[in-house]
C-alpha cells in the first residue's frame, strides 16, 4: 500500500519534534594541531580524570598521543579507550561504559570517526544511568536526567558532522541498526584539527566531503522553520565545500583548505541537529543497507538523481545556493542557476574521481527498496514527498544509468 497521503500528512512533524530536544552548544576550538589545547580546556573545566575513546586504526598511528600529553602535562588522570573496530554495538558501549565507570571519569574526548563519536555519546549517556542496560538505552529517545557526561569531541574526518549531533547509530542484539536521539547531551568543545585530516586517503577524503555536501544541501532544502544563524550555517556550508573540495583534492595538505572542510562538516552536523535530512539519505541509507554500499558512495550515487528529480520544486532555492556560492550573478534567473548548482555538484563528483561509481540496484528490489525509502522518509522533514512512483522511478533511473 503506498503511504503517500499518510507521509505528505505528517511530513513538517519530524522537523518540529527535533526542535524539542536540547542541543549542544559547545566551544569550538579550531587549528592545525588544536588537539594539543585539550589538556589546558579540561584543566579550566576542574576534571581530574578524563575517557579517551578512540579506534584501533587511530591508536596504531598515533594519533590520541598530543591529548595524551597535553593532559599529563596539565597534571590530569587519562585513561584511554582504544578498543573501536567496527560500528557501535553493545558489546562496545558496555566495555566503554565499564572502564568509564571504574576510573571515575569526568569527561569523555572523543577521537575519531562517525563510529567513535556514537559509541562516545553512549557512554557518556550510560554512565549517568547505571541502572540501565546497554539494551535499555537503545531507544529512538533517550531522555538522559540532568546531562550526560561532558564530551569533547576530535572528528578525524570532515563528512559525517557526529561531532555535534544528536543522534548515535547502534547496531542492536539482533544485528539491526537503530538510531537513538540523546536527549541531554552535553557537548562542551569541539576541535577542529587539520592535522587529523590531511594524511586521509584521497577516497576517504572524497566520500566524507560529499557526505557533508549532502547534509548542509538537505539542511538549506529542508521544509523546517530555523533560526537564522542555522539557516545561514548550512547555506556557507555548501559554498564551503564547493570551493574547498576541490583544493584538498589537488591538494591534500593545504591547511586552510583542510579546516574549511572540518568547518563545513560540523555545519552539516549542526543542519542534521536542526533541519534533518532528505530523499538522499533515505535512498543511501536504503541501498547502502541492502548492498553493504559504504555510506559516502551511496550518497554520492543519490545526490544527483534525487536532486534533478525534485528540482521544480526546489528551484528557487537551488537558485539561491547558486547566487550564494557565487556560481552565477544576482541578476540571473532561478533556472539557469538552479542548472548552475547541479552542474557544480557534478563537476564535484568528477573532480573527487566518484563519477564512475556503479549503482548495485536490480529491477527485482525496486519493491523492497521502495518500501525501505518510504519508511525513512518518515523521519525527514522534506521539501517535496515523494510517491512510491516517485520513488521507483529514480531507482530506475539509477539503473539506465549504470
Amino acid at each position: 500500500m503506498d503511504t503517500y497521503r499518510f507521509r505528505k500528512q505528517i511530513h513538517k512533524l519530524p522537523g518540529k519534534v527535533i526542535h524539542r530536544v536540547p542541543l549542544p552548544e559547545p566551544q569550538v576550538v579550531e587549528g592545525h594541531g588544536a588537539r594539543e589545547k585539550i589538556g589546558e580546556l579540561c584543566q579550566g573545566c576542574g576534571y581530574k580524570q578524563v575517557l579517551l575513546v578512540t579506534d584501533q586504526t587511530l591508536h596504531h598511528l598515533g594519533y590520541e598521543q598530543k591529548i595524551v600529553q597535553s593532559l599529563e602535562e596539565a597534571g590530569m588522570g587519562c585513561t584511554l579507550f582504544a578498543d573501536i573496530n567496527s560500528e557501535p554495538n553493545i558489546a562496545l558501549i558496555d566495555a566503554g561504559r565499564k572502564i568509564a565507570t571504574e576510573c571515575h571519569a569526568e569527561c569523555v574526548i572523543a577521537l575519531g570517526g562517525g563510529s567513535v563519536m556514537d559509541t562516545s555519546k553512549m557512554i557518556s549517556a550510560g554512565v549517568k544511568m547505571p541502572h540501565l542496560s546497554t539494551k535499555t538505552l537503545l531507544r529512538k529517545f533517550l531522555v538522559v536526567p540532568g546531562k550526560t557526561l561532558p564530551m569533547i569531541t576530535v572528528p578525524s574526518t570532515a563528512g559525517t558532522g557526529a561531532e555535534v549531533t544528536v543522534g548515535a547509530v547502534v547496531t542492536n542484539a539482533r544485528g539491526t541498526k537503530g538510531s537513538t536521539v540523546i536527549v541531554g547531551l552535553d557537548v562542551t568543545h569541539v576541535i577542529l584539527d587539520s592535522e587529523l585530516t590531511i594524511h586521509a586517503p584521497q577516497l576517504v577524503t572524497a566520500a566524507c566531503g560529499m557526505d557533508a555536501l549532502s547534509h548542509v544541501v538537505e539542511g538549506t532544502l529542508s521544509d523546517v522553520a530555523v533560526y537564522v544563524e542555522d539557516a545561514y550555517h548550512s547555506l556557507d556550508g555548501v559554498r564551503l565545500i564547493l570551493q574547498h573540495l576541490p583544493v584538498v583534492m589537488r591538494e591534500p595538505e593545504n591547511i586552510e583548505s583542510r579546516l574549511a572542510m572540518c568547518r563545513a562538516a560540523m555545519y552539516g552536523g549542526n543542519a542534521i541537529n536542526t533541519q534533518l535530512a532528505g530523499y538522499i539519505h533515505a535512498f543511501a541509507h536504503s541501498i547502502g543497507a541492502k548492498y553493504h554500499l559504504p555510506h559516502g558512495q551511496a550518497i554520492t550515487l543519490m545526490m544527483l538523481p534525487v536532486l534533478r528529480y525534485q528540482k521544480a520544486a526546489c528551484l528557487s532555492k537551488y537558485a539561491m545556493m547558486a547566487r550564494y556560492c557565487q556560481l552565477v550573478d544576482e541578476h540571473t534567473d532561478d533556472r539557469h542557476a538552479a542548472e548552475k548548482f547541479l552542474q557544480a555538484i557534478s563537476d564535484l563528483i568528477v573532480t573527487c574521481g566518484l563519477d564512475k561509481l556503479e549503482s548495485p540496484v536490480q529491477p527485482n528490489d525496486y519493491e523492497e527498496l521502495t518500501r525501505m525509502i518510504a519508511a525513512d522518509s518518515i523521519n525527514y522533514s522534506a521539501p517535496v514527498t515523494f510517491s512510491e512512483e516517485d520513488i521507483r522511478k529514480v531507482l530506475e533511473k539509477l539503473v539506465v544509468s549504470s
